[in-house]
């Protein structure tokens, strides 16, 4: 969501919106955040007047050449640090650091991003060695509800995000907070708490091979998914949670897909 058409990009223009993004970050004196696009400068200029440290990274190179012009005094400050390129590219954090130690303690992210790589983001920064405390994002508003699973419905994207962290909707932003505007209404997203505690005891990536293996055939029961990747102990599996063999993978909640994996990667 923000580069012009070229890089699908929809810059942000409503105050009230980015200040809502700023403050479910937790931004405020002191606070190192990280801020993907951020374009003209809009969501940046409320970052730095709550006092945060920011670390803005710029594909496009006019616009980070345009943003040393504008926030001149900021950079010169030391308040405000511009590195012109795409942060997929990154390592994260990437070195050599710009973050406290070379490290991601006590840093957060705040992010007005294109719809086309949200899941890329979240990913990176959910994964990453140096994981934010927080992550603040405007997207998608249909991406954003299947998230946080408004409808019941449980989904590969959901159930991933909830492993790190705790995802809640802060607040709808319409088409019109945008120039140009897209084509849907967006959602401020905040993803709270972040750590890798869900996976003590086993893997992270094999915790991700089951979950997959569960949605292998959304129509097809989560017993029959499992089974073809893990044979009779699927079964097994599925009791121990205390789950109904005709149970349905986006019916199941995170909790008893920790109970599955035990069982399956012992």
């Amino acid at each position: 969501m923000r580069k012009g058409a070229r890089l699908g990009q929809h810059f942000l223009t409503s105050k009230g919106a980015a200040v809502k993004l700023a403050q479910a970050a937790g931004v405020g004196p002191g606070i190192t955040v990280v801020e993907v696009g951020p374009g003209k400068g809009f969501l940046t200029r409320e970052l730095l007047a709550l006092g945060g440290r920011v670390i803005a990274i710029e594909k496009d190179e006019a616009l980070a050449a345009q943003l040393h012009e504008t926030f001149a005094d900021a950079i010169a400050s030391g308040q405000l640090c511009i590195i012109a390129g795409d942060i997929r590219d990154f390592s994260w954090p990437p070195h050599p650091s710009p973050l406290p130690n070379g490290e991601g303690e006590g840093y957060v992210v705040a992010a007005n991003i294109p719809y086309y790589i949200t899941g890329e983001i979240i990913r990176q920064f959910l994964t990453a060695k140096a994981q934010p405390r927080t992550l603040a994002l405007l997207i998608q508003k249909e991406v954003a509800e299947r998230i946080v699973a408004r409808d019941g419905k449980e989904s590969i994207l959901s159930l991933s995000v909830k492993a790190y962290g705790k995802p809640r909707i802060v607040a709808k932003v319409a088409k019109g907070s945008f120039n140009p505007p897209p084509s849907v209404d967006s959602a401020v997203i905040c993803i709270e708490n972040i750590s890798r505690d869900f996976f003590n005891g086993f893997d992270e990536t094999h915790f991700f091979d089951v979950l997959h293996a569960g949605f292998a055939a959304k129509r097809k029961k989560l017993a029959g998914n499992l089974a073809k990747k893990y044979g009779a102990q699927a079964r097994e599996a599925l009791v121990n949670a205390g789950l109904d063999e005709n149970a349905r993978a986006e019916d199941v909640p995170l909790e008893k897909w920790r109970e599955i994996a035990k069982v399956l990667l012992t």
